[in-house]
């Protein structure tokens, strides 16, 4: 299990832990507190994931002064993507099935759910490299270009892991 669950399970009241003991709820209160781990980690990747866009944006803007207009419409394209990335991240579902839910979800399926928001979070670096690679290469058409397609390929790869997260839930 991650961190996050061990740091908000330790940080459980006095009041929680004695509830915890009623037979049933233990075993409630911790989906309910992985839940709660996924969410904390999704949120910190949706902020850093949009740190990665910002840097994008400041990219943008430089190769809009040295270079021109005409690479906006590349820069929207890998900007699109990894703002609909972001999104998905943000928006995806928890895990949680209620009570009268056709698809329960089991704590394997929490499981995996946590392994791929982890798989998530060692992406960043990729994306920042992409980002670097896209600084550097601002002022020269050619290597821009690549630079653009190189970023767009590790986004679409990170969003092609992430699709494989729905299907824990779904089973599809």
């Amino acid at each position: 299990m991650s961190s996050t669950y061990d740091r908000i399970s330790r940080e459980r009241g006095t009041l929680e832990r004695l509830i915890g003991k009623i037979p049933g709820y233990r075993g409630y209160k911790e989906k309910e507190m992985r839940r709660e781990a996924d969410r904390l980690l999704r949120e910190a990747l949706t902020r850093d994931f949009a740190a990665q866009l910002d840097r994008i944006t400041l990219v943008q803007n430089r190769v809009l002064d040295t270079l021109g207009l005409e690479w906006m419409s590349d820069f929207g394209a890998v900007k699109t993507a990894l703002q609909t990335l972001i999104d998905r991240i943000r928006f995806a579902p928890q895990g949680y099935a209620g009570f009268f839910d056709a698809i329960r979800v089991k704590e394997d399926d929490l499981d995996a759910l946590e392994a791929f928001d982890l798989q998530l979070v060692d992406q960043l670096p990729r994306v920042s490299a992409a980002i670097d690679a896209l600084d550097t290469a601002a002022s020269d058409p050619v290597a821009l270009k690549q630079a653009l397609n190189d970023l767009a390929v590790v986004i679409q790869s990170i969003a092609q892991l992430f699709a494989q997260r729905s299907k824990v839930i779904t089973g599809l």
